[in-house]
């Protein structure tokens, strides 16, 4: 590398850094104005309110922005220098402007590799903590129930089916369990009003129910009245989601989450299918609003940089939006997970390109 790689390399870095603490600091004090009431009401303690939530609000925050972090740094940096005629003479001095982006690309790999480590196995284990911090004290409701009109499986042979599971007393209402043989044919129907947990592991109460088994044409028919105590493969947490829990597992921990959702024949991962998605495109999102930043801010303007900079902050709105757009069709099943989460890097590359036909070299 040359000695201009190295300048504008350690001009990007410090810049991206310097956004970073600056946009943090300020996010930091918003968040802390809207909640500051909520966590005097619960009696949160002072040091874990910093450092067990804004110690790790802050990677929370930086890997759901670092796109526009880089894209503001990019624009900050880029625009002192053509301010400054630096860009100018760079390229007089024969420096092709193809040859001028390597060291951006070469800072946006270094970032790119952190964000793509950082945010698939070191980001959700301080978020984690954030999330956990805020459903004790802020976010007390937080919990869901996942489970109405639901199928899913037990074993090979056995599958379940649940109406509606109440958090509140931990029953399930309107429960059924079919046995096939390998043939796919329905041997037993056991149906229940109502299921109900008694503890750990897997212990649950069948109150009043009835048993159908069929061999072939034949038929029979079984009511029981009283109670009965017996074993399922599966407890109440199986059906109790946070919001957010998505955020809060590691890409390998939401890939054996998926596959284990894909066993029980529950379809409703889809979510979690978008967060890996996302944690792929955003890296790659580094690369194109890098690109989009420099053929931006190189050429000087009128405006000067204020100009430039509201160029880069409505730039990484409108990215902001697209992917928040794009992440809620995809979660509700309108476009694939894959699509959803890479078209914003599909319509800013068709931006960045253009920009770079049309930049001054």
């Amino acid at each position: 590398m040359k000695k201009i790689d190295l300048y504008i390399i350690k001009k990007f870095l410090t810049t991206f850094l310097f956004t970073i603490a600056l946009i943090s600091v300020v996010s930091i004090a918003i968040d802390l104005s809207e909640k500051v009431t909520r966590l005097m009401k619960s009696e949160a303690p002072i040091k874990d309110v910093i450092f067990e939530y804004y110690l790790n609000f802050i990677p929370w925050i930086v890997g759901l922005l670092t796109p526009v972090f880089v894209l503001i740094a990019v624009i900050f940096f880029t625009a002192r220098m053509a301010k400054n005629n630096e860009i100018l003479s760079i390229l007089n001095a024969g420096v092709s402007y193809r040859r001028l982006l390597r060291p951006y690309m070469i800072g946006a790999g270094i970032i790119a590799v952190l964000l793509f480590i950082g945010g698939n196995y070191i980001i959700p284990i301080s978020t984690d903590k954030k999330n956990s911090f805020e459903n004790i004290y802020i976010n007390k409701g937080n919990k869901k129930v996942e489970v109405d009109h639901v199928h899913f499986f037990l074993n090979e042979n056995e599958k379940a089916y649940v109406r509606y599971f109440r958090l509140r007393d931990t029953s399930m209402q309107g429960f059924r369990v079919e046995t096939f043989n390998d043939n796919g044919e329905v041997i037993q129907l056991l149906q229940t009003d109502r299921l109900d947990y008694i503890g750990p592991p897997d212990n649950w109460r069948l109150n009043s129910h009835t048993v159908r088994t069929f061999d072939g044409e034949k038929e029979s028919f079984v009511s029981y009245k009283e109670k009965l105590d017996t074993v399922f493969p599966f407890s109440p947490e199986d059906f109790i989601r946070y919001t957010n829990d998505m955020e809060m597992m590691t890409t390998p921990e939401l890939k054996k989450f998926v596959e284990y959702e894909k066993s029980r024949g529950v379809a409703d991962s889809i979510k979690h299918v978008t967060e890996i998605q996302r944690r792929l495109a955003d890296p790659f999102s580094i690369f194109i609003l890098t690109l989009l930043g420099v053929t931006v801010a190189s050429r000087k303007t009128r405006g000067g940089m204020g100009m430039n900079l509201a160029i880069g902050v409505t730039t990484g709105a409108l990215f902001v939006f697209m992917q928040k757009f794009s992440s809620t069709f995809a979660q509700g099943n309108y476009i694939s997970p894959e699509l959803g989460m890479w078209i914003p890097n599909i319509f800013f590359s068709i931006v960045a390109i253009y920009f770079v036909s049309k930049a001054q070299k």
